[in-house]
């Protein structure tokens, strides 16, 4: 039988959801979040963050390694090669010549090879790193609804009670002054929200419902200087994206990304959107 233990650090209860506490430890930490249900709670909570990271980055160990990248390290071992070629018949002096040659020769065209990419402007090829950045953060902004929305006991970190709470805690975590629209003239009534990770730290996402249990999120955070500059004007225009697991709207203000996503038909949520743009200009 299990020994019970009244209490447990934030340490050990964060490697208890990382599955790395020994067999007896976790059976007992176990026993213990089924006598306390709020601290049940709070792991719970934990491991949905833990899923929605794992979710964001799925597809990133499957990626192919870029090319550049494999041209890169072939230079380099073809050097490599050289070298040892040089030190066992020329000498030391001449292996760490040639060592420093292939080292500036790799750098070079490694940053040559990115540099070119990067500058390349929008049509076949890859992206600006604008409009880079501008696709994870929409991208997040969907994954986040679509593991998050369907939530039934914890949807939100903060509840909707607790409002200024909610605003001035997230508020602080972005650096930044939010403000939560108000969408009760379309029917949707603030859940409450969370605060998530994102490329360029903290991101934001605030949840209503209407009175039929549809749900919409509202995902706001920092995109990078490049990003910025990638906005011709103060601001974007709305755009309209279907990638991801859920339809999003958004738009770029002052370096700050905003998107509004949920399961509804594109007029509709362009309609929150607009109503949610208008509020927070």
């Amino acid at each position: 039988m299990n020994a019970h233990i009244s209490s447990v650090s934030d340490d050990e209860l964060h490697a208890f959801v990382d599955g790395q506490l020994a067999l007896e430890r976790g059976a007992a930490i176990d026993d213990l979040l089924k006598r306390e249900p709020a601290l049940a709670a709070r792991v719970a909570s934990w491991r949905v963050q833990r899923d929605a990271l794992r979710q964001l980055h799925l597809g990133l160990l499957d990626e192919p390694i870029p090319a550049p990248l494999l041209n890169a390290l072939g230079a380099r071992s073809a050097r490599h090669a050289a070298q040892s070629v040089w030190t066992r018949w020329g000498g030391m002096a001449a292996g760490f010549a040639i060592a420093f040659g292939a080292g500036w020769l790799v750098n070079a065209q490694w940053t040559l090879s990115h540099g070119t990419t990067l500058a390349k402007a929008p049509g076949p090829g890859p992206a600006p790193t604008g409009a880079l950045a501008s696709h994870e953060f929409v991208h997040a902004a969907s994954v986040a609804h679509a593991v998050y929305a369907p939530e039934k006991r914890h949807p939100v970190e903060v509840a909707a009670a607790e409002q200024q709470h909610l605003v001035q805690w997230l508020s602080k975590r972005l650096d930044r002054p939010l403000k939560v629209p108000d969408l009760s003239s379309e029917g949707y009534s603030l859940v409450g929200g969370r605060l998530l990770p994102g490329d360029e730290g903290a991101r934001a996402q605030f949840m209503f419902e209407s009175a039929t249990g549809e749900r919409v999120t509202l995902y706001i955070g920092a995109l990078d200087a490049a990003a910025s500059a990638f906005t011709p004007s103060r601001e974007t225009a709305f755009r309209f994206t279907s990638e991801g697991p859920v339809p999003s709207f958004y738009w770029v203000d002052h370096g700050f990304g905003y998107a509004v996503a949920g399961k509804l038909p594109r007029d509709a949520l362009m309609k929150l959107a607009t109503v949610t743009y208008r509020q927070l200009s």
